[in-house]
């Protein structure tokens, strides 16, 4: 089968073919329909996250069918048209994935970076790690869910109950998770980078109240933020923006250096925290949600021998929404 494999930093990616994979016990193979792509694709690239197996499928936004099932896995599975996340296996056992937290488990193992994912004609999964998705979305636009939708969730629910957000960095996330504020009721403050008028006006399209750049003030005070672009310079603009008690979360799995700030920007209950990775409850509460409101994403489809430009792309910032590669 076609793969597109990561050999280490300063490598290009390539198009190898390699053996198709077999599902080990519990696990399950889905044949690829579609895999989006993202930030943190681009952070295995340029070395930010620097231990993958090598060489590695990338790929964590996985939408396909099971063709083939492990020891110990139901062959009623096969044809279930399923989602694969970021999120490939946990330990189960820890004192972190007993108390809910298993998006925190040190042992933890991630699609398209310790496990080979979906930028392929087919990989490999645990079975208790992949989830049903709704017939009423295509392949290509669910696939934007398995990241940028989930981590979007988990951010959100981080903030509470606040009601004027502010969403720094409107990309592949951002634009999802605009959709769930506005059916929450809630206010959306969109801030691209500077100039980006094709952004602010995607934004607007989405429901944002407001959209500017990230050089200018919101027009009201904001309950809360949430940071999806990878900029640490970002934390202190974000920490203004908001007022007493409002909550900053970053929701990025890297960030550059988040400069000194003075503690008067921080006092008053406000606080700064970080969203690491996602659990199956997050999973399965966004996936049947997503088609109620239902949550549309703006897919830019490459083929699969495209897949380092459709990178290249989302790097220089040269589409709104997400991108999606179908092998």
């Amino acid at each position: 089968m076609r793969a597109v494999l990561f050999d280490g930093v300063g490598s290009p990616l390539r198009i190898a073919e390699i053996p198709i994979p077999e599902p080990g016990p519990g696990e399950v193979r889905v044949a690829v329909a579609a895999c989006g792509i993202c930030r943190t694709d681009l952070h295995v690239l340029d070395g930010d996250l620097d231990k993958p197996k090598r060489p590695v499928v990338l790929g964590h936004q996985v939408v396909g069918t099971i063709d083939a099932v492990g020891e110990g896995v139901s062959e009623e599975r096969l044809g279930e048209r399923v989602g694969v996340p970021w999120l490939g296996s946990t330990c189960g056992s820890c004192a972190r994935c007993t108390a809910g937290r298993e998006n925190l488990c040190d042992e933890a193992q991630f699609t398209g970076y310790d496990r080979d994912g979906g930028l392929a004609d087919a990989c490999v999964a645990d079975a208790s790690f992949v989830f049903p998705i709704a017939p009423g979305v295509d392949d290509v636009h669910a696939a934007p869910w398995l990241c940028a939708g989930l981590i979007g969730y988990r951010a959100l629910r981080l903030l509470g109950d606040a009601h004027r957000v502010g969403l720094f960095g409107f990309g592949a996330a951002a634009h999802l998770g605009a959709q769930v504020l506005r059916h929450q009721g809630r206010e959306v403050f969109a801030f691209t980078r500077p100039g980006d008028e094709k952004g602010q006006a995607f934004a607007r399209e989405l429901g944002a109240v407001w959209a500017g750049g990230s050089d200018e003030p919101p027009p009201v005070e904001l309950d809360g933020a949430v940071i999806f672009a990878p900029v640490g310079a970002l934390v202190p603009i974000a920490l203004r923006a908001v007022g007493p008690g409002g909550r900053v979360v970053c929701a990025g799995i890297h960030m550059s250096e988040i400069p000194a700030f003075p503690y008067e920007i921080l006092w008053r209950e406000r606080s700064v925290l970080s969203v690491a990775n996602l659990t199956r409850d997050d999973a399965r509460e966004f996936l049947a949600l997503a088609p109620t409101i239902p949550v549309r994403a703006r897919a830019h489809v490459y083929p699969l021998e495209r897949a380092a430009e459709a990178l290249d792309d989302l790097r220089a910032g040269r589409f709104e929404g997400a991108a999606v590669i179908e092998p």
